[in-house]
């Protein structure tokens, strides 16, 4: 089904009356973006630089590691609505300098202890800045445009982890200034402060008295989802370097009974006439259930690939940090090349891209199974599957996200945007806490990163087919209807 809210192009106006720059809005709101993912990975490669030099334990390093994707991931949604309250502008920005400031603290920390809570101050305002991303493409961009700056958007985030991985690299190798490991955070400060400087010259004015605003935060709602949202994060981040222990396990049902809960406060709120976190229009939206799994499914199968064939490369075939960053370049440009123009193709093809491309990137998992299992890269046809990889998985999550945004009315942004980035975000921690898993254990069983390799990529494989099934089903059904 084509995207309905395809119309004649355009950008909404700027509080102060003029045309808002449609570039430098984008390219603003999508740097701070880029840079917020960037944090996810660019730590990892620093990780054993810093272990030695703050004498940080294994535990405190896991938390410098893991305390950003925790803090993110909770308040994520909590930032959507808290955009609606304050305005979207205002709340990129606040969340930008909380990000930027806490990015400097990071560089400067002088323990991991230190280093560990600036990390979680960087995840909140990560948490703030991102689901205004998606909220001001909803609301200042129309027809092609949108479609365009979705497109982009997907990029961003296909490049943001091969690029945090390539960049942490290159920045630890060099060592400037004899500073180790800090310009992995420090490399944000400047960056930060040029967006602070642009953001409120343009980004758009929020309406005055926007009835959204009036809505309320619903706390109720927010602690329940946020308590429940942090049971599942922490042992998905943690339970693998814990040995999946008991507690790890009694968190993840917990978890599960507050979800229960709060989709009952939910109901009940809406029922009354209150303003629930997330709407119940967004949820009814067409094809959002289907959107919301495929969405979960191929960030998790980017995230479990990225992370296994990264130790892999590194620990397996001796790749450096930074190579091994560079590798991903193939599988970034298809995925970002995809997103760009996947819009070209007939109306009528849209609705399938999802399950095929999911059914591409399962030939491609396979395919990597095959060439990687003898111990070897094999470097022209790892590329090729590196590539195949990428537009599979292109295919699947862009069209999706970009269709799924265009069934929901613009006055619900905020909660499709919180509620789509917290599955982005989810899906990834799964994906490792799973695939990652998986790889890490057969490793340690058979001594062989190349069996493990090889396991894994077939685990992939078969998780891309699931998926597919998935979109293939819901196609079926729609053409019932």
């Amino acid at each position: 089904m084509a995207n309905p809210t395809v119309s004649a192009p355009s950008v909404s106006r700027a509080g102060t009356g003029g045309r808002a720059p449609a570039g430098r809005l984008l390219g603003t709101v999508l740097t701070g973006q880029f840079m917020a993912l960037l944090d996810v990975f660019i730590v990892n490669v620093a990780a054993p630089t810093i272990r030695t030099d703050l004498h940080a334990s294994g535990a405190a390093l896991q938390l410098v590691v893991a305390g950003y994707t925790i803090s993110y991931a909770v308040l994520l949604i909590t930032g959507a609505r808290i955009g609606d309250l304050w305005g979207h502008r205002r709340t990129f920005v606040a969340g930008l300098g909380l990000f930027t400031a806490a990015s400097l603290a990071c560089g400067l920390a002088q323990s991991a202890g230190e280093l560990t809570g600036f990390r979680l101050v960087q995840g909140a305002g990560s948490a703030l800045m991102i689901p205004q991303v998606l909220s001001l493409i909803q609301r200042n961009f129309t027809g092609e445009r949108r479609v365009r700056a979705l497109g982009v958007y997907s990029a961003v985030l296909a490049t943001g982890a091969a690029a945090g991985q390539s960049l942490g690299g290159l920045l630890v190798s060099a060592d400037l200034f004899g500073t180790g490991w800090r310009p992995v955070f420090l490399v944000n400060v400047p960056i930060g402060i040029a967006l602070l400087v642009l953001a409120p010259r343009v980004i758009p004015r929020d309406p005055d008295g926007a009835a959204e605003r009036r809505r309320g935060l619903d706390l109720p709602g927010l602690v329940t989802l946020g308590a429940a949202v942090t049971l599942f994060t922490v042992p998905l981040v943690l339970g693998q370097e814990e040995g999946w222990p008991l507690w790890g396990w009694v968190c993840l049902g917990l978890g599960a009974v507050l979800l229960a809960v709060f989709a009952v406060l939910e109901a009940r709120l809406t029922r009354r006439g209150g303003a629930p976190l997330v709407s119940a229009r967004v949820l009814r939206a067409p094809g959002m259930p289907r959107s919301v799994v495929v969405i979960a499914v191929a960030m998790a199968l980017n995230a479990g690939f990225l992370f296994s064939i990264a130790l892999h490369l590194q620990s397996g075939l001796g790749l450096s940090a930074l190579r091994t960053g560079l590798t991903f370049t193939a599988a970034a440009v298809a995925f970002g090349g995809v997103g760009l123009n996947w819009r070209r193709l007939p109306a009528r093809t849209h609705g399938l891209l999802a399950p095929l491309g999911l059914l591409v990137a399962a030939v491609s998992f396979a395919a990597m199974g095959l060439l990687l299992r003898g111990g070897h890269q094999h470097e022209l046809s790892f590329l090729v599957v590196q590539f195949g990889i990428g537009l599979g998985l292109g295919a699947s999550f862009s069209p999706t996200l970009t269709l799924a945004l265009g069934r929901v009315a613009p006055q619900d942004a905020a909660d499709a945007s919180g509620l789509l980035a917290t599955v982005t975000q989810l899906g990834q921690l799964i994906g490792v806490a799973t695939l990652g898993t998986l790889f890490l254990n057969r490793l340690a069983s058979s001594g062989s990163s190349a069996h493990a390799i090889a396991l894994t990529s077939w685990a992939l494989a078969l998780t891309a087919v699931l998926g597919a099934l998935v979109g293939l089903l819901r196609g079926r059904a729609g053409r019932r209807g």
